[in-house]
């Protein structure tokens, strides 16, 4: 199967064109970055600026995009005009952008995530079933990145918001909390407090407290490398290559619905 990268300097890039390149059942057919990034100039470097993206599309089945965004809506786009199925780990979009991204999924397979690990997903799927059974306790989450994360919350916790806060029939953009400062008075009964920590080289931390009466519940996924989060891409590429178009997230690829 035939893959385009983008993002493949930056972090999550680099791990999954490492994954890919030694895996027999992939070939990549480019591995690209925005015009400007410097990586793409120096020597013996495989990176190639994102204008010549299109035309790498008519050699590719699926693209992985782990970048920005306005990147990643650009991206989209040519998707769309080259049938090529998406991949998508880009975190930070807005409810406009995700409309776009919604519209594109009626014409191409269209796979978002904001976490590609087996872990969460098993995480996202534990905490449907445990606030279902303890619909009163208090629920907060923490979530901790290295200091160079330029989103906050991370998609992964607001996923895990949004996932708590439907499991109890409340809309998250109702009860969701994000941090906390001064006197804030007695926390309401229907709050979700998400905490956001950006320190060090921390990969990816988040903790679900589900706290009642003389106990609490402490959900944890840490991981301990990238390559959870690539591997997660790589499997979900393999998935969708034969899909038809739709929008799908990587519950669809574990069969966890």
């Amino acid at each position: 199967m035939k893959i385009a990268i983008m993002g493949a300097a930056g972090r999550m890039g680099q791990t999954i064109f490492s994954l890919a390149k030694n895996d027999k059942d992939i070939e990549i057919s480019g591995a690209f970055e925005c015009d400007k990034n410097s990586q793409i100039y120096t020597e013996n470097s495989s990176i190639l600026p994102a204008c010549q993206l299109e035309k790498a599309l008519v050699l590719t089945e699926v693209i992985i995009d782990f970048t920005n965004p306005e990147s990643s809506l650009k991206t989209i786009d040519l998707a769309e005009k080259s049938n090529v199925a998406i991949i998508l780990g880009t975190t930070g979009f807005t409810e406009k952008q995700h409309e776009i991204i919604t519209k594109a999924a009626k014409s191409i397979p269209v796979l978002l995530s904001p976490n590609m690990s087996v872990g969460v997903n098993i995480l996202f799927k534990l905490i449907q079933e445990a606030v279902k059974i303890i619909p009163h306790y208090d629920i907060e989450i923490v979530e901790l990145h290295h200091n160079k994360k330029k989103d906050a919350p991370s998609g992964t916790a607001l996923k895990l918001a949004e996932i708590a806060a439907k499991s109890i029939g409340k809309n998250i953009n109702e009860v969701g909390i994000y941090g906390r400062k001064g006197i804030t008075g007695e926390r309401a009964e229907a709050e979700i407090g998400v905490m956001s920590v950006r320190a060090g080289d921390i990969v990816g931390d988040h903790t679900v407290y589900l706290a009642g009466p003389g106990e609490r519940i402490e959900l944890t996924h840490r991981a301990h490398s990238r390559d959870a989060f690539a591997a997660g891409a790589i499997r979900a590429a393999k998935w969708i290559a034969k899909k038809p178009a739709g929008l799908y997230d990587m519950s669809d690829v574990l069969a966890l619905k």
